[in-house]
């Protein structure tokens, strides 16, 4: 019978070391994938940076997977194994700039405290952000027409429009009005809809800084008339009941 060999510290260091190393693996694994997985995830994000570029300067009539795919420097069966088309690519571009400007729009209203101070503020990032060249080239004027009006606004409102309900909800709340959640979304959609009108005509003009001036002025007045009334205690009134048939 063998003698059990001579265990020392360094062996049993050794032993422990090379056991940790599958949960050390494990636990990398876990933070930040696979590298099949990072790499499936830096070509998709080369794909969108690239089809971004191209759809903002080109536009996506004028960009063609084959430009798509030699600018990622990726093959073309890479990025069919991310999106069914160029279609899917514009869908994604769509969602990331407008991911991008609500970044920007809620990064503008950190530092405001005051409902009606952050109001103003989020309309001046908003007219900010839509006076931006890819913005204006991939969301304003390519978005209804490629993704199709409901998409558009469907996509459009996951992004901005949250931001634009919180922003009249506070300014709502922090007045005298009681309304209720049916008619803050009504307010919210108004208020929407005029910024989303405002923003179109901001990229359309000749001196957009001029339009985006006069559209905060405008803006700005309503907010105000809306903050004067409160404080002097007048009520939204009640929808009246729809009449018996």
């Amino acid at each position: 019978m063998q003698n059990p060999p001579h265990v020392t510290w360094r062996t049993y260091a050794d032993v422990m070391t090379r056991s940790a190393r599958p949960t050390e693996r494990l636990l990398q694994v876990a933070k930040h994938g696979t590298r099949r997985q990072q790499y499936s995830a830096s070509t998709k994000r080369a794909l969108v940076e690239v089809a971004t570029e191209h759809f903002a300067t080109e536009g996506y009539a004028g960009t063609s997977l084959d430009t798509i795919v030699a600018g990622a420097r990726v093959t073309k069966g890479a990025l069919y194994h991310h999106f069914s088309g160029k279609h899917a690519v514009f869908e994604a571009v769509f969602e990331e700039v407008e991911a991008g400007a609500a970044r920007q729009i809620t990064a503008a209203l950190e530092d405001s405290r005051d409902p009606w101070t952050k109001a103003m503020a989020g309309l001046q990032a908003f007219l900010e952000v839509v006076q931006e060249p890819t913005y204006q080239r991939i969301v304003i004027q390519q978005g209804p027409a490629i993704l199709g009006y409901e998409r558009f606004r469907e996509q459009e409102e996951r992004s901005t429009f949250g931001i634009v309900q919180d922003i009249v909800r506070s300014v709502l709340e922090s007045s005298t009005y009681e309304l209720d959640d049916a008619m803050v979304e009504t307010f919210s959609r108004i208020f929407f809809g005029a910024m989303s009108a405002a923003g179109e005509s901001v990229s359309t003009a000749e001196d957009p800084r001029l339009a985006s001036d006069r559209v905060e002025a405008a803006i700005g007045f309503l907010l105000t008339g809306i903050r004067t009334l409160a404080e002097q205690g007048v009520s939204v009134p009640d929808p009246a009941p729809a009449p018996d048939a």
